[in-house]
């Protein structure tokens, strides 16, 4: 990924990254490590999704900010509702969050709320269509069409899909996104 970014010319020409295998219950960093983390799509697949959000909190640096993402309640319960092998495959979404509930339990954990907003509202269709035609059928027609429509929308940005993506958000995004703040002083 980072070299991909440094070829596009995104990453600065001074910056390094590596690659660390790790457990999110046990993160192989010290405490206070990070300035900025992103933990996407991460606490569904957990049964211990709260000792995860605490060892979050430890490798974020007071007054750091992470970004939380799990899938949105509405897209995802669709998605329960239409398969059952989507949600209990070995490795996948153990459960759904109301907004709601994963700021309390964010909150539980010792971080300060902050904004949230909704993202990928194009990807929920294909989403529903997968669990409908199999979530491993990825030759059925309509997963295929939707999926290349999907892979255009990444790499061409045109207006018309990501103004109705914008408008769409709100309503049906498949994640919902937190942005929560490690205090300077602990409570």
């Amino acid at each position: 990924m980072f070299a991909a970014m440094r070829a596009e010319h995104e990453a600065p020409e001074n910056a390094t990254a590596e690659t660390v295998k790790g457990d999110a219950l046990d993160m192989p960093f010290p405490g206070d490590s990070f300035d900025r983390v992103v933990a996407a799509e991460i606490f569904e697949h957990l049964p211990h999704d709260t000792a995860a959000m605490k060892e979050l909190y430890r490798v974020l640096k007071p007054g750091g900010i992470a970004a939380v993402t799990v899938p949105s309640f509405l897209p995802e319960r669709l998605c329960w509702a239409l398969s059952e092998e989507y949600h209990t495959n070995e490795g996948g979404h153990i459960r759904i969050y109301t907004r709601a509930e994963l700021e309390a339990k964010l909150k539980a954990t010792g971080f300060t709320i902050g904004p949230h907003h909704h993202a990928h509202a194009l990807h929920a269709p294909y989403w529903w269509i997968k669990c409908a035609v199999g979530t491993d059928n990825n030759e059925h027609p309509l997963a295929k069409a939707y999926h290349e429509l999907l892979v255009w929308d990444m790499l061409k940005a045109p207006a018309v899909t990501r103004t109705a993506e914008k408008l769409l958000n709100p309503i049906i995004g498949k994640s919902v996104v937190v942005y929560v703040r490690k205090p300077i002083t602990a409570d």
